[in-house]
């Protein structure tokens, strides 16, 4: 990072040592436009060793995820970086001089696709052997349980094949994430409830069917603060 700032050629909008620290920061409701990633291999985690690499693997592909840049002391994870479309290969120990060429690099991608980002207008599931296709209007919340995802929306709750985090980033701010297990259309909002230590969302249709959903207590602030810019009437308090 400290190399980075010397540059004078970027903005550092935040330092994460786990995945879930880093999906925090991608997160929409978070604020920031994020142009690039730099991800050591060895991102923290209970489970993997190469925890950085899967988090990679799990987005590198989606639409509108954000440029990565690989940053790692082995060697053996090169070929995979580039297959997925990592901007570059940052080998320790970094110097100046080759942070300001990885900086080329992404500068140079950034413009190439700069033109081509446009958010999906539909999102595609499955129903047992059909694909179904859903416009965005008809989708309430996208939620993961038990390894699987799936999407509510207002002709009823079907399979995704994506995981939620592609979905966050190929959607951007169309859906918010307020929950680590729940993505929703802010749109489709039709409640927000808060008790004691615990604030929810009830989103679906005015007419009938409806689907609550667990707003995470650090992200209940600013997922009210979002919700209530957008439909003024009560006080931001």
């Amino acid at each position: 990072m400290r190399l980075l700032q010397q540059t004078e050629r970027t903005e550092v909008i935040a330092a994460v040592s786990s995945i879930e620290e880093a999906e925090q920061a991608l997160a929409p409701e978070a604020g920031a436009s994020i142009d690039a990633v730099f991800v050591d291999v060895r991102l923290r985690s209970p489970r993997h060793d190469d925890a950085g690499m899967i988090w990679i693997r799990s987005l590198a592909k989606a639409p509108h995820a954000p440029l990565f840049v690989l940053a790692t002391a082995h060697k053996q994870h090169a070929v995979e970086a580039f297959d997925l479309g990592v901007v570059d290969f940052l080998l320790k120990p970094f110097t100046a001089a080759r942070v300001s060429a990885c900086l080329n690099r992404v500068l140079d991608r950034r413009r190439t696709v700069a033109t081509s980002k446009a958010v999906p207008l539909r999102m595609a599931a499955r129903r047992d052997r059909a694909i179904v296709f859903l416009d965005l209007d008809e989708v309430w919340a996208c939620e993961a349980a038990e390894r699987l995802t799936f999407v509510h929306s207002s002709r009823g709750r079907f399979d995704l094949d994506l995981t939620l985090s592609s979905i966050a980033v190929s959607f951007g701010r169309t859906l918010l994430r307020v929950h680590r297990n729940w993505l929703i259309n802010p749109a489709r909002v039709l409640e927000l409830s808060r008790a004691v230590g615990e604030t929810s969302l009830l989103l679906g249709s005015a007419e009938g069917s409806s689907v609550e959903v667990p707003v995470a207590k650090e992200r209940a602030p600013a997922i009210r603060e979002a919700l209530l810019s957008a439909a003024p009437g009560v006080r931001h308090r």
